[in-house]
């Protein structure tokens, strides 16, 4: 074996003198008008909508009933004539008022129920008892009791909107801390942290992926429950806001503005996923480093 490594020529040494960086240039590509477009996520949305605004129409076109499914023009018509005139913005924001009272009770209240969870062995106990009883159940469900309860008033749509709310967010959130790392939490006691400051400076921090997660659930569940209660207010007392908008336009048979209010409902879904979420999102988990 020797032998055979001796036999092996011999290379020489090779010297390369360095050479200054202005004499490599810098390898890039320029990318096309139609590249740019294509890396562009809000570019591809709006293309994405376009598509699906198409196929609506032509569907529409080609059905030909306006009563079963109207054209995507007569429902923009129609959209713009109940912001301009029929009072959608006025009720938009009545639904947005209520919800945003019920969302943020309910996120106190899973806050302080997950805080005595974490900390306790009793609370622990409590909230995965709770959780497994009412998440599972439908708000809407619970919305002839808040009748029989709180009246026919805002007081019914924000209990079970707190309902909505409550159950998603603890949950996620004490899945959340439960699955931070022993070095993490080993870090918060070494510098003496204990109840409240260990959860807010420690298990927070590191658990935020998980509780924005919840977050996101919650108001989904949130804005679902409170059209569908609308609706059931609507025929009960003739007020409400997007809800009632839709159920009155159903009774008069004016379907093109149906569905302006759906798509109304649709579009402050994707308002507060995509600048408000998104915003969150970008300013604490991907600045941390915990998603890309």
């Amino acid at each position: 074996m020797d032998n055979a490594f001796h036999d092996l020529p011999i290379r020489s040494e090779i010297y390369l003198d360095p050479q200054p960086y202005s004499s490599v240039g810098i390898v890039e590509k320029r990318l096309s008008n139609l590249e740019r477009l294509r890396n562009n996520t809000f570019f591809r949305r709006i293309v994405l909508l376009g598509v699906l605004a198409s196929i609506w129409q032509i569907y529409a076109v080609t059905l030909d009933n306006g009563l079963l499914f109207p054209t995507f023009t007569d429902t923009m018509q129609a959209l713009y004539t109940g912001i301009v005139s029929g009072g959608l913005l006025e009720k938009s924001w009545t639904s947005i008022s209520v919800l945003l009272v019920g969302y943020a009770c309910g996120i106190v209240l899973a806050t302080l129920l997950t805080i005595f969870a974490i900390t306790t062995r009793v609370g622990n106990d409590i909230l995965e008892t709770l959780t497994s009883m009412f998440n599972p159940l439908p708000a809407i469900a619970l919305l002839p009791l808040a009748l029989i309860w709180f009246g026919l008033g805002q007081g019914s749509l924000i209990f079970v909107l707190i309902h909505s709310v409550l159950w998603a967010v603890a949950l996620n959130t004490h899945s959340g801390f439960m699955s931070v790392s022993l070095t993490m939490r080993m870090v918060g006691r070494n510098y003496g942290l204990t109840g409240f400051g260990y959860v807010l400076r420690i298990l927070i921090p590191a658990a935020f992926p998980s509780i924005l997660a919840g977050l996101k659930i919650g108001w989904a569940f949130a804005w679902r429950t409170l059209i569908a209660a609308e609706l059931v207010f609507g025929a009960s007392s003739g007020s409400g806001g997007l809800g009632w908008f839709i159920y009155q336009n159903k009774n008069q048979l004016e379907i093109p503005s149906v569905f302006a209010g759906l798509f109304m409902v649709i579009f402050i879904g994707l308002i507060v996923e995509n600048f408000i979420f998104k915003v969150i999102e970008r300013v604490t988990i991907r600045k941390w480093g915990m998603q890309t």
